[in-house]
């Protein structure tokens, strides 16, 4: 494996810094504090190509590599992963569900508007009684001629509320279980289909996360996603890259608290020097950043697998579990090291400790990357 970027993959990320220092930082504390969505901020990331950052070019994405995505994932979340949140499960849920498995007239008709920021993506699979076991989802879709009617409802979606499109899953088939779920695209505005309430949540204040409900929602059988009753099947390799996003927002969050950190340390003093100069303070550093690079390898290491067509099932999952467990300890160190301070919102460190939470949660809990791993090395898969 080279371990050196290419001048490509350098100037992306030099640009998603730029753009996440510019223009996301400045407005990050407020729209964390008020609960605005950065709908501003969004349309500008379509026009950067952040939307569409793996569709190709021929329906109007960016077509990059899963590294220079990891990068712009990472640095976003660096500053705001509210934002970071709202783009990766765009990009990695939706629209690479559509990439993936769409036909051409599916892609026609739905990546361009998605790659361009013009429509917000949703990706509904979680339910209020399945989550780590989302194969005993309860949504349903039945055939009626042309149609499917769906019934049922979605669990703790990013972009339910905002999104104009969203790739959910149903169950077609009770009889064959996990063989049995198939996938379709909803469109904001189809009767029966709504967003139902929307979760006030520990962090991530900015970002949209609510309910879909289906109540007889009459989907065109031309919005059938893939093959009949291969939903989960495909969502299993969606699920691949969402755990890479997952992994690189993790090691943004914990880049943003070492940051932090490093800068506190500096300049606040205590019995006569900084705390940059004692040593307790200087291992803590080192232990954090040590951390941070590890995880950003790991995370790395399954964007380049999945570059070159490589099994990355299993990479994927130790740097997902990996870097969001980093990104919970950067954090818990970096307010312990802005004292009293970091407990207060004046310092970005406390915004970090409750949105880097989720990384631990979502696309798959730590004790169910553990079981993938497992599962994996184990041969029993």
């Amino acid at each position: 494996m080279d371990f050196d970027l290419t001048p490509e993959q350098q100037e992306i990320r030099k640009v998603a810094r730029e753009f996440a220092l510019g223009e996301i930082a400045p407005v990050a504390a407020r729209h964390d504090e008020t609960g605005e969505f950065p709908h501003a901020i969004v349309k500008k990331l379509g026009e950067l190509g952040f939307m569409g950052v793996l569709v190709p070019p021929e329906y109007g994405g960016a077509g990059l590599d899963y590294v220079s995505y990891a990068l712009i994932v990472e640095e976003l979340n660096r500053v705001d992963a509210s934002v970071g949140i709202t783009m990766w499960a765009h990009n990695s849920l939706c629209t690479n569900h559509i990439n993936l498995f769409g036909t051409k007239a599916q892609k026609d008709k739905y990546l361009g508007r998605l790659a361009g920021g013009e429509a917000i993506g949703a990706w509904g699979l979680t339910e209020p009684g399945s989550g780590s076991d989302a194969a005993a989802m309860k949504s349903t879709a039945v055939r009626q001629g042309d149609h499917f009617v769906l019934n049922g409802a979605k669990a703790f979606i990013t972009n339910g509320g905002v999104g104009q499109i969203a790739v959910v899953m149903a169950v077609t088939d009770a009889a064959r279980g996990a063989k049995g779920i198939s996938a379709f695209i909803l469109e904001k505005g189809m009767p029966g289909f709504s967003p139902g309430q929307r979760y006030r949540k520990l962090g991530l204040h900015a970002s949209d996360t609510s309910e879909l409900v289906f109540d007889g929602v009459r989907v065109p059988g031309e919005n059938l996603l893939g093959e009949l009753n291969m939903g989960f099947v495909n969502t299993l390799q969606v699920l691949e890259g969402g755990r890479i996003a997952m992994a690189a927002m993790a090691v943004g969050l914990a880049q943003g608290a070492l940051d932090a950190s490093l800068a506190y340390v500096k300049q606040r003093t205590a019995f006569g020097k900084t705390l940059a100069e004692f040593d307790g303070i200087q291992g803590m550093l080192a232990e954090m950043a040590t951390d941070v690079e590890a995880a950003r390898l790991l995370t790395l290491r399954a964007a380049y697998l999945k570059d070159r067509g490589q099994p990355a099932r299993h990479a994927a999952s130790m740097a997902k579990v990996f870097a969001s467990e980093v990104g919970m300890r950067a954090a818990t160190r970096a307010v312990q090291l802005h004292g009293g301070a970091g407990y207060t919102s004046d310092f970005p460190v406390e915004r970090i400790f409750r949105d880097v939470k989720l990384c631990e949660i979502g696309e798959g809990t730590s004790e169910v990357q553990r079981m993938v791993i497992a599962r994996e090395i184990l041969g029993t898969r």
